[in-house]
This record gives C-alpha cells, structure tokens and sequence, in this order.
C-alpha cells in the first residue's frame, strides 16, 4: 500500500511550479509507483490562460474549487468550469485553459508522469523526463 499527505508532499520535491507562472502541481503518484497512472493536485492561479496539447498523454481533469472555462481549438468550443466539474482530454485535444479564480483539480495522467515535467514548446509533456524520489 502506497500512503502520501498531500501537505507532506506540497512541502517536498513532489510540488512543480510551472515556469510560466501559470500553475503548480503536487505529483501524488508517480510512473516508479507502476500503477500505470499518475495523480496530481493542481492549483491553476487566477488569471492564468494557456495552450496545452498533450500529445503524448491522456489526461482527465476534476475541478475541486475554483471558476474558469477550457476551449479546444480544433472546434472551437469553450467549456465552464467550476467545482464539481470533469473534463477528459480523450484526444489528445489542442485547448486553453483559462482560471477566472484560482482553481484546484485533480489530475489522472496516461502514460504516467515520472515527476518533474513541465510543458513544452508546443503545450506537452515529454514522454520520459527526470523522475523525483519519493
């Protein structure tokens, strides 16, 4: 059995802030814990607006609290979001996030992050970046 503290991990090398400013992210669980997912606590800071395309993961988002919309760009579409709200990035789908408050979500990455990725050029993460000890 795997037991982690999400204070305990905000306080260690688990949380990632991004270079941009734009979010931080807690990594709870990890590709060297082989379950064949990784689990995140993110905070997206007030104001933030960014471009994301994870072409090498699937990800699916849960809004614990917090207000802001995601758009995906291959069809336009702008999506609410708000505390009690699941999106899924089943597609590898090109989108913007925006956070009109700060918001908080859980995060379910396939494959699974080894710890220390922040995103790219073109808004993804690499498939194999330097993995964090626990």
């Amino acid at each position: 059995m795997i037991v982690r503290n999400l204070k305990e991990a905000e306080s260690g090398n688990r949380r990632i802030v991004s270079p941009d400013g734009n979010w931080e992210s807690t990594r709870m669980l990890l590709k060297d814990d082989n379950m064949g997912f990784s689990f995140h606590i993110t905070t997206i800071y007030k104001d933030a607006d960014f471009y994301m395309h994870y072409q090498n993961h699937l990800e699916s988002v849960y809004c614990m609290s917090g207000r802001g919309e995601v758009e995906t760009l291959d069809d336009g579409k702008r999506y609410p979001i708000e505390a009690g709200t699941l999106y899924i990035l089943d597609k590898h789908d090109r989108h913007i996030l925006r956070a009109f408050e700060e918001m908080k979500m859980a995060c379910v990455f396939n494959p699974p992050l080894t710890g220390k990725e922040v995103h790219n050029k073109e808004g993804a993460y690499e498939l194999e970046a330097e993995t964090i000890s626990s």
